[in-house]
């Protein structure tokens, strides 16, 4: 949650009313069972708002549990829009260091990367993956770039900026809450955000 302490801040100033935040377990088995339990939370969300649909913004790991549950688990239809930071994508080099099981299905060809990118013609998520040249976690950068065709992901390159503050980013922040406010589509790609 911690992470958010200033997107949380800055979009309820930006009229985001209700803003909610989540932790998954550092003792997470692996995404799919990370993606069951955010699915479980937005469904609470929806219950204590009374809305139906719900925007996502994830970082790093976050932003791939999201991915999953929307295009796997049929979180679809509670998650309008998925904002995702510094989300590997396509995996990451630094995977091949750590051994256990959540890494491994980080790196790049595992078969977590194998079924998300399998086909998802019903997915009804708008996705935009932002990223940076800078991101030392996401190897190489390119990783950052959420690319399937089914999704009609808008990917946006944010240059010089480290993989933790990409929450913090003001012009991360900037482009967050224009996507989440439906100023951003797939068809206008905004240039790339300076420090």
């Amino acid at each position: 949650r911690s992470v958010f302490t200033v997107m949380r801040r800055s979009l309820r100033r930006r009229g985001f009313a209700q803003v909610c935040t989540w932790n998954y377990s550092p003792l997470l088995r692996d995404v799919e069972s990370a993606a069951e339990a955010l699915g479980q939370h937005i469904e609470e969300v929806c219950r204590a708002t009374g809305h139906d649909r719900v925007h996502v913004v994830g970082h790093s790991l976050g932003g791939l549990v999201a991915r999953y549950l929307v295009q796997r688990l049929g979180g679809d239809a509670r998650v309008e829009s998925l904002v995702t930071l510094g989300t590997p994508h396509g995996g990451s080099r630094w995977a091949h260091v750590l051994p256990t099981r959540l890494v491994r299905q980080l790196r790049p060809g595992s078969d977590l990367f194998q079924e998300l990118a399998a086909p998802a013609p019903e997915c009804r998520t708008r996705v935009t993956a932002v990223y940076s040249d800078l991101d030392q976690m996401v190897v190489p950068s390119s990783a950052g770039r959420c690319e399937h065709p089914d999704l009609q992901a808008r990917n946006v390159l944010v240059p010089g900026v480290g993989h933790m503050s990409l929450p913090i980013h003001r012009g991360v922040v900037d482009e967050v809450a224009a996507t989440l406010a439906g100023l951003r589509s797939a068809e206008a790609e905004p240039p790339a955000a300076a420090a």
